[in-house]
């Protein structure tokens, strides 16, 4: 890095110099300097296919598939052909959901070079990011027989297992990946993955403890806390302390974790306070929930390339004698399954909306009134899968009497002409209400209706802690689940639990017969 500056000393426009400080910066961890290094160096040398190539990967690993997509299609105009562009730009396509394109730019590698282990890797994850996972392991299969040493081959075949319900195999396979993990961010991804397999096989008080692998410094994504005084680690003793925990993950993880928070309440006594750092459009709702706690929002920002997160509107930090992060807890509060409380709802809709909205309810079609949620905002390759197609909600449409309540955020506008059109349903829209927004409003509108059908995203976790009756449509191996066939979060949640991640549509059908005879000729 010093050499490289003092060249660009000496010749400003000494592109190679620039190209050369953004690798300097890129290896210390300084992913936003290293950008506009890279960058300032392609503008310099446009026909300079390497600095195209690093741009994109380095996008890429800020997650920024777009980007890095555009990058790479630059990169292989200058090096046409070349096996690391194809399979770079192929990775990028499938994080942007356009799988079929990135099969595309992989056919031709693969007839070429058959024995290119990395392409095989890249098609089964694609084969991943399509659900199928059968065809997945036999791609990762072939990967592996070439490079038997391939850590991040095993590493993806433990996640197509995962979603045929081999569950210790995955486990095998992960601690494989861990044995020949190539490099720091590697190994710690592997970890944070064994983590979760742990606790998708139930044995969660193990799970819990991997789990705090999700703060390796070594994880591009892992949060860093911009957070003063003492960190609570379990074994510490919570009586009469004045403990700051603030939620982290999604916006579904804060309030499923929040699970545990009365447990945490009765740890601290009498003499004890908590506060809590929660998005801040979860505020009311966790203000009215804990009364006797301080809640105040979290603020998260993304600074060269690194998330950091705190809680800036606690100005006295005198007063807390501990802070952790609110996973952290679980493994002491949430150590089995049996730990679970048969506890109704932990979190409290407004009465007074939940009575609007009961009201408004009554302008919608009669009958039953039945919540629908079907797909997440963040669908990128590796999550899409986890959703049915809308079109194999058919059964579910097809119940007699059943008003169908949209609690789905974000523009649904294509699925609710679909269901018109294909399905003769029109699906009621909530008025004067923001679902992506509003959520202690949203939360209401949970509890006014008669049941809540739809995957896991922040709604369905909204409703499921109010103790709204829910329907969650879920995968073979879902961590989440603990290895139950329950889902201990909420415990009033029926589960339907597809097989094969390919072929949601036996669950489908079982969703449909179970609704029919729930609400028989509404």
């Amino acid at each position: 890095e010093r050499l490289a500056l003092q060249a660009l000393d000496r010749a400003d426009r000494l592109g190679v110099a620039g190209y050369v400080l953004g690798i300097a910066r890129e290896l210390t961890g300084d992913f936003a300097g290293s950008m506009r290094c890279y960058e300032a160096a392609l503008k310099l040398l446009p026909n300079h296919g390497a600095v195209a190539g690093d741009l994109g990967r380095l996008a890429f690993r800020m997650d920024m598939p777009e980007i890095a997509a555009k990058f790479f299609m630059h990169y292989l105009q200058a090096r046409p052909g070349d096996l690391e562009g194809v399979n770079n730009l192929a990775c990028a396509l499938r994080d942007l959901n356009r799988c079929e394109d990135a099969i595309e730019v992989l056919r031709p590698a693969i007839n070429e070079h058959p024995a290119q282990p990395l392409l095989w890797n890249t098609l089964g994850t694609i084969m991943c990011s399509l659900g199928d996972g059968v065809t997945a392991v036999t791609f990762f299969d072939e990967t592996l027989r070439l490079a038997p040493e391939f850590g991040k081959a095993y590493h993806n075949r433990a996640y197509a297992k995962i979603d045929l319900g081999d569950v210790e195999g995955a486990l095998t396979d992960c601690e494989l990946a861990i044995s020949v993990a190539e490099s720091a961010e590697d190994l710690a991804t592997m970890k944070f993955g064994r983590a979760t397999i742990l606790l998708a096989l139930g044995r969660v008080a193990e799970g819990w403890k991997e789990y705090e692998g999700r703060f390796s410094a070594d994880l591009l994504e892992a949060p860093r806390f911009t957070i003063e005084g003492e960190r609570w680690s379990p074994g510490m003793d919570l009586a009469s302390k004045s403990l700051m925990i603030c939620a982290e993950q999604g916006l579904g993880d804060e309030v499923m974790f929040a699970n545990m928070l009365p447990d945490v309440i009765e740890a601290l006594g009498p003499q004890g306070k908590l506060s809590i750092a929660v998005e801040r459009r979860l505020v009311p709702l966790f203000q009215r929930s804990f009364p006797q706690i301080t809640v105040t929002p979290h603020r998260t920002v993304s600074y060269e390339g690194r998330v950091y997160r705190g809680a800036p509107e606690i100005e006295d930090w005198s007063a807390i004698d501990l802070w952790t992060p609110m996973g952290t807890l679980l493994e002491t509060f949430r150590p089995t399954v049996a730990s679970f409380p048969n506890r109704l709802n932990f979190l409290v809709a407004d009465p007074a909306r939940v009575e609007h909205w009961r009201r408004e309810l009554e302008n919608a079609p009669t009958g039953p009134k039945v919540g629908l949620l079907w797909k997440s905002l963040k669908l990128n390759g590796e999550r899409a899968r986890q959703f049915s197609p809308f079109m194999l909600w058919r059964p579910v449409f097809e119940t007699p009497g059943v008003t169908f309540v949209n609690l789905q955020y974000g523009d649904c506008s294509e699925e609710i002409a679909l269901a018109r059109e294909e399905f003769g349903v029109d699906i009621w829209q909530p008025p004067g209400i923001d679902l992506k927004q509003d959520l202690d409003d949203v939360a209401a509108l949970c509890c006014a209706m008669d049941l809540i059908v739809g995957f896991s995203n922040a709604t369905t976790n909204l409703g499921g802690a109010c103790g709204a009756p829910i329907w969650m449509l879920t995968g073979a191996s879902s961590w989440t689940r603990l290895g139950a066939q329950t889902y201990p979060w909420y415990p009033q949640t029926r589960c339907f639990i597809t097989s094969d991640y390919n072929d949601w549509d036996p669950t489908m059908q079982k969703v449909g017969v179970a609704l029919k005879a729930r609400f028989p000729m509404a």
